[in-house]
């Protein structure tokens, strides 16, 4: 396996009693920068993303999320959007953070809407790096924007994981199968175009997932957005973000959706963006660092000159 050579190794740091999350850091003392990851990702996917931000002035902090990569597995059972933001605000609380500058991606994207609506108070502002938007059907329909359109067939691996997860984690029964299966979201699935991760890439950022109980946690998510898996708590992504927000969304994927300029105008009244970025795919982070870096930079411009 390559691994890159801007990598940050993980540190554990205990969030609460017994429960500890791999936290990689760079730029202590800096302007306080959450990195969210998403599936079918961990904390690697900014691996091109915090040396060059902290040299910018941030305190860069990428965590796995619990059950994911190195962080441990939920002590009580929760993978749910209030289980994750509590883990966080923990952590912010453990790097000594009132609050923080939150960039998120895939689900991070939607952990960062439900932290920010929960606590925010602990939100400075979002960065959000694809169409991820809070759930506003009424809203929408009023705006006269359509529901979305049935799914293609790609998606199918949102109804096994939601509601077969036990079933396909027992498919693919050997490391090699289950990070096979993890690598297809970075290639024949569409989230991004063809050739945009090479084998090294692929080695380096699947790794985490040739562990079993690692891959079940990871379906978590999809099972609770089938229905099939109980929450610890509402979600809070009914609601508009009053933050700030920079969106940026890759525009060669399956996976975006319709009308996005306009549902997030709704969805984010502060924002800036979307901005569309051609060439690129779901994994802005890796696929467009520079771009991503930048653009984070310039958002945050003023809090980087105090």
């Amino acid at each position: 396996m390559v691994v890159p050579a801007e990598v940050v190794a993980p540190v554990r740091i205990e969030v609460r009693e017994g429960h500890r999350l791999a936290v990689r850091r760079r730029g202590e003392g800096g302007v306080p920068l959450l990195l969210v990851h998403g599936f079918p990702c961990t904390s690697r996917i900014w691996s091109h993303n915090l040396l060059p931000l902290a040299a910018a002035g941030f305190d860069v902090v990428a965590p796995d999320l619990r059950g994911y990569g190195d962080s441990d597995f939920a002590p009580d059972g929760w993978y749910d959007f209030a289980a994750f933001d509590a883990d966080l605000t923990a952590l912010f609380d453990r790097l000594g953070w009132q609050t923080a500058v939150v960039a998120g991606h895939d689900l991070g994207a939607m952990i960062a809407i439900d932290l920010a609506n929960r606590y925010p108070e602990r939100v400075d502002r979002l960065v959000i790096l694809d169409d991820s938007m809070p759930d506003l059907p009424e809203a929408y329909a009023a705006a006269g924007i359509p529901p979305s359109p049935p799914k293609p067939a790609v998606f199918d691996y949102q109804r096994r994981q939601g509601h077969h997860a036990d079933e396909l984690v027992a498919e693919l029964n050997t490391p090699e199968r289950r990070r096979r299966y993890v690598g297809e979201f970075y290639g024949h699935r569409l989230w991004c175009p063809p050739d945009a991760f090479d084998e090294a890439d692929l080695a380096f950022l699947t790794e985490p997932y040739g562990d079993a109980a690692r891959l079940r946690a990871s379906f978590a998510d999809y099972e609770v957005m089938a229905g099939t898996r109980p929450v610890s708590a509402p979600e809070l992504i009914d609601r508009p973000v009053r933050q700030r927000a920079l969106v940026l969304i890759g525009a060669d994927q399956v996976t975006r959706g319709e009308h996005a300029e306009q549902r997030c105008a709704i969805a984010f009244p502060e924002a800036v963006g979307p901005f569309w970025v051609n060439g690129a795919g779901h994994f802005l982070p890796w696929e467009r660092p520079e771009l991503v870096n930048r653009s984070i930079r310039s958002f945050c411009g003023d809090l980087l000159r105090h």
